[in-house]
């Protein structure tokens, strides 16, 4: 028995990690939990038909895509106008709520950056962690201070903003249901991806041109991978 005599065992892959990974793997596997839909087959052929289809399937969803292509040039349009409406009435208004308008806007536009930036990277490269950052920003961030705009009639709210606020509302909306199904679609991909690894099944699948560690072509991984080497034993 050699110096690493206790992982002889076949099959145990020894990864390590980089900064951020664990974040990452937590995005990950609340994606799974979350969004993941398991199922029985009526057959093992149909099954296995339906898992070479679903492998070398992209997942990237394209209306979401064009949601978030269309929000990144009206977001400039919202803003603008949102700040004029607040300059307009801004003196009308009791303190706290200046203090509370200024806090949603600076926390809105500094959010819908990052919101846009995960959006893109999750969808367009297949990365759960990232698209699944993007659905909980907007759906626990982005919506509640937006439906504050849009309902608080303390605010003075005006027809200008009341027209830009429901637009910006109905673009989240749709991001929000797109990006949670394009999540079920990565995350059923990821969940079968690993069950084939299990069983040596992905081998099967392989053919020119893909990832030697997920046979996916190259960035198309929906799995956060450590640039480390891998070790058998």
């Amino acid at each position: 028995m050699g110096p690493q005599g206790q992982n002889d065992k076949p099959g145990i892959i020894l990864t390590t990690c980089w900064p951020g990974a664990a974040c990452r793997m937590g995005l990950s596997h609340t994606g799974a939990l979350v969004f993941n839909n398991n199922r029985t087959a009526d057959s093992d052929f149909t099954r296995e038909q339906e898992d070479a289809a679903v492998i070398n399937k992209l997942v990237s969803h394209l209306p979401l895509q064009m949601l978030l292509y269309f929000n990144m040039f009206y977001f400039p349009c919202w803003w603008f106008s949102a700040v004029l409406m607040l300059e307009v009435k801004f003196f009308y208004l009791p303190g706290y709520y200046q203090a509370l308008l200024i806090t949603g806007m600076i926390l809105l536009t500094v959010i819908e950056a990052v919101r846009l930036y995960l959006g893109y990277t999750g969808n367009l490269e297949e990365k759960v962690p990232e698209l699944a950052a993007f659905w909980l920003l907007s759906f626990m961030f982005q919506l509640p201070v937006l439906l504050f705009f849009l309902t608080d009639e303390g605010i003075l709210i005006l027809p200008l903003e009341r027209a830009i606020h429901s637009l910006y509302l109905l673009f989240l909306l749709t991001q929000v249901l797109a990006s949670f199904l394009a999540l079920r679609t990565m995350t059923r991909k990821l969940t079968l991806l690993f069950q084939l690894r299990q069983f040596g099944k992905v081998e099967s699948f392989r053919h020119a041109g893909m990832s030697p560690v997920y046979r996916l072509p190259y960035h198309h991984s929906v799995l956060p991978v450590s640039p480390t080497n891998h070790m058998y034993h």
